[in-house]
């Protein structure tokens, strides 16, 4: 399979990395925290509901990720978080290839996060099997063709 970074996982896995997406912190241009200028302090992030996609397997489970505020929304849905973020039901990080053309048109506005700079907005995405049984030739060629990909958006500068 394939999973974002996971600071811990079992034994049994190995994790190769394939590439890195970009984060970007954001909100509907109508909710509260974007009329903000300027970094948001923790403090008043926790006054707003926070949108977080949660993890389907047992290997998050009771670890919080990215979750600045008590007040949660969790989705299991990448796609309808985005939909909840365009309704402003809350604020919340998104891959920016899933936003690039809701920042352009307006419909949802970055915010900035205090005590997160901009570099630190990337997630790894690594491919992820049993050690016990690796990947055959297709799954092989798949991983290194993924690797190649990013190897090539990295020098292109994307």
């Amino acid at each position: 399979g394939v999973m974002g970074t996971l600071p811990t996982a079992p034994a049994e896995l190995t994790r190769e990395q394939l590439l890195s997406v970009g984060m970007a912190f954001v909100a509907s241009p109508t909710h509260p925290l974007a009329s903000l200028k300027g970094a948001i302090p923790a403090r008043v992030l926790a006054q707003h509901r926070q949108l977080v996609l949660t993890d389907r397997s047992e290997l998050s489970q009771g670890k919080d990720f990215g979750v600045f505020s008590a007040n949660t929304w969790r989705l299991a849905d990448l796609g309808a978080k985005h939909a909840f973020l365009r309704a402003g039901l809350g604020w919340g990080g998104m891959p920016v290839g899933v936003i690039k053309a809701d920042l352009a048109k307006g419909s949802l506005v970055k915010i900035r996060l205090e005590d997160i700079p901009e570099s630190m907005l990337v997630m790894a995405m690594s491919a992820v099997f049993r050690t016990d049984r690796p990947p055959g030739p297709a799954g092989r060629w798949l991983i290194e063709r993924l690797k190649s990909k990013a190897d090539k958006r990295m020098n292109a500068g994307l």
